[in-house]
């Protein structure tokens, strides 16, 4: 039987969040690890834009979009009830993550492809989602409730990279609540899973 195939890369945020659904929802598959600067001739003919992740499903059906793949995955199986939380909510959260925030991280983190301003002014912007979070974390242990949801999972990647930035400011930091969720996501084993290392993905030539 045929499985889906995920093309992934191991520190990409958007393939994490969608590793992290496929695992929890314990779907059956095939992981390519792909190498960003020599991408399998088959990604780029089922997804032509050439990022990850991109899911193909037996049916050749192709999800291009992380988000895309969590919502498919946690459809088959969702046992931890990471779809439960209310929807509205969820999109605010993740829009301002993959929007303005991950604009800020981009910038915080390659400071030298954006000389216009100096990289604490980029850090000043990234901070203004950490306490939007950190207000959040203080009714709650997770972002929309006492339980997971699909935006803390789909946010935790983000979080991870902008606090590996300058890690000695953000273990000091104003955010004491988010620093303890972060840490729970590294510390969970299904974080451990999703990183496990696979052989980059080669395509055989005839």
């Amino acid at each position: 039987m045929a499985l889906p195939i995920l093309y992934s890369y191991r520190r990409c945020p958007y393939a994490m969040r969608a590793r992290m659904a496929l695992w929890v929802a314990q779907v059956q598959l095939e992981v390519r690890e792909v190498s960003l600067r020599d991408k399998p001739a088959h990604l780029l003919q089922i997804s032509p834009k050439g990022t990850v992740p991109v899911l193909q499903l037996p049916d050749g059906t192709v999800l291009e979009q992380s988000l895309d793949i969590m919502q498919w995955a946690l459809a088959q199986r969702d046992p931890q009830g990471w779809l439960h939380a209310d929807g509205e909510a969820v999109n605010h959260f993740i829009s301002i993550n993959d929007g303005e925030f991950k604009k800020a991280l981009d910038r915080y983190k390659y400071p030298e492809r954006y000389p216009e301003q100096a990289q604490l002014v980029y850090r000043q912007q990234g901070e203004q989602f950490l306490q939007v979070l950190e207000t959040a974390l203080q009714q709650h242990r997770f972002l929309l409730g006492d339980s997971a949801s699909v935006a803390d999972v789909a946010i935790f990647p983000f979080i991870r990279q902008f606090a590996a930035v300058n890690g000695e400011w953000f273990s000091g930091s104003a955010y004491p609540r988010l620093r303890a969720w972060l840490e729970g996501w590294l510390e969970s084993p299904l974080f451990a899973e999703i990183m496990q290392k696979f052989p980059t993905y080669t395509e055989m030539t005839a």
